[in-house]
């Protein structure tokens, strides 16, 4: 018996171990398995993530647009963005900075690309190298629609290229804006508007302003003179903000008072009983020539002015000397001259109007004028040229200043002088009124006074932005 048990502990026992060794072997199979698995899984996501990071897609351009909300009146002085669909490589997102060709990856033109907008960095700013800003090296001009390119040259971070050049057709154009600035009495006002709205510029002065102009960033206000000693001059470099009077020590003592001024060649010159001359921007200013004008223009290098009996006299040589025109067919007094589209134009009494072809050389009788009024200014602007009379009468020229018809307008007053601008011409109108046309001088407005200054002698000039 005893013999039976122990064969039937020992059968028990062979088959706990074999069972056993059965289930480690099925374990050590299982971990193998797993063990193949997780290799195969990790390899599988090391394959993915090797996938994932191969970019092969090609950058685009989203927009390519300035800072004003319509792209249809954009200021000049707008800067100028485009954003990619992704981020690029800064090297090869370049601009022009050496001249106005054509080069670098993104170009700005008002010519269909035959030269484009010179920038003041060959790399834009960005912050995310999605976006860049174009900050062009100057304003832009005005009234001028521009076109955008982006080459095919720029590529994002992993070295893709566009497929392709981005061109837009339409592009922006920028708002054509000036400023008109009038000056009266003791005060001078500026219109950003077209002569809508007036501001009040500063001007500390207690004689009385007679004419203005403009050159190379400096306004200057010319006036009466004080006994036995200088002229009224005042200059303002923030775009006729505030004026400062020019200092006694800095203005020759000739007792003459200066009824306009004009600006060429980096001269000021102020026609008056006596000529005045500034060759640093109006801070200083010398005795010029010594015979009376009323009124100065420039053009084509050349200084007009003209006087009382139909006189005319040019310079040449920047207002240093003036001397007696070849021919002239003028006998009244005459008071106002300006120049326009090549042409000379000058309007005094008995609404004698003569106009020169020839830089002044000569000067011919209009074929027919409209008045026999006194006639003080003369302006032009949009190929007409515009005068005013000394009892509200305009009369206007399309043809170069040969042939003139008179204007509709509310106003029996003299007229002063003659602006143009942003498609509006602006008369100066004793007692401080302005009139306005929008249709090249046909019909005319009386419009507001700039201020509340009254004078008699009040005149107008325009300046445009890009210009200031």
């Amino acid at each position: 018996m005893k013999s039976l048990l122990s064969w039937f502990v020992l059968i028990v026992s062979i088959a706990v171990i074999v069972s056993s060794c059965a289930d480690s072997e099925e374990e050590s199979t299982d971990k193998t398995t797993s063990s193949s698995g997780n290799s195969s899984d990790n390899s599988t996501s090391t394959s993915d993530n090797s996938s994932s990071s191969s970019d092969s897609t090609a950058p685009t351009v989203i927009s390519f647009t300035t800072t004003a909300d319509n792209q249809s009146a954009v200021a000049i002085t707008d800067n100028m963005t485009v954003t990619f669909s992704e981020a690029m490589d800064t090297t090869t997102v370049t601009t022009n900075t050496s001249n106005t060709t054509c080069s670098g990856t993104i170009r700005v033109s008002s010519n269909s690309f035959s030269s484009c907008v010179q920038m003041s960095s060959s790399s834009p700013e960005s912050s995310d190298n999605i976006t860049f800003t174009l900050d062009p090296s100057d304003n832009l001009t005005g009234g001028t629609t521009y076109l955008t390119r982006v080459t095919t040259g720029v590529k994002d971070t992993a070295g893709n290229a566009m497929s392709s050049q981005y061109d837009n057709s339409t592009g922006f154009t920028t708002v054509d804006r000036g400023l008109f600035v009038v000056q009266g009495g003791q005060q001078v006002s500026r219109s950003w508007d077209n002569g809508t709205t007036w501001s009040t510029a500063n001007l500390n002065s207690t004689w009385s302003t007679t004419g203005l102009c403009y050159g190379n960033g400096t306004f200057v206000i010319v006036g009466d003179a004080a006994i036995n000693t200088y002229p009224l001059i005042a200059i303002s470099r923030d775009k006729a903000t505030s004026f400062d009077n020019v200092s006694a020590s800095d203005i020759v003592a000739n007792n003459a008072a200066l009824y306009s001024c004009e600006f060429g060649n980096g001269v000021f010159f102020g026609s008056g009983r006596k000529g005045h001359i500034s060759s640093d921007n109006g801070s200083t200013w010398q005795a010029g020539d010594t015979t009376h004008s009323y009124d100065v223009a420039f053009g084509n290098n050349v200084f007009a002015k003209v006087t009382d009996f139909g006189a005319i006299e040019i310079s040449t040589d920047n207002a240093s000397n003036f001397s007696a025109t070849s021919s002239n067919e003028a006998t009244e007094h005459l008071f106002g001259v300006t120049f326009g589209n090549n042409v000379f134009v000058a309007v005094g009494d008995n609404g004698q109007i003569v106009r020169s072809t020839d830089n002044g050389s000569n000067w011919d009788n209009a074929s027919t004028t409209s008045t026999s009024q006194r006639l003080y200014g003369v302006g032009y602007g949009n190929g007409v040229f515009v005068a005013g009379s000394t009892s509200g009468v305009i009369t206007r020229s399309t043809d170069n200043g040969d042939t003139w018809d008179n204007a509709t307008l509310p106003s029996s007053s003299r007229l002063n002088s003659v602006a143009y601008g942003n498609g509006t011409f602006l008369v100066t109108e004793s007692g401080g009124w302005v009139l306005k046309s929008t249709d090249d001088g046909l019909n005319w407005t009386r419009h507001i006074r700039p201020h509340s200054n009254t004078s008699s002698w009040n005149r107008v000039i325009f300046v445009k932005e890009e210009d200031l």
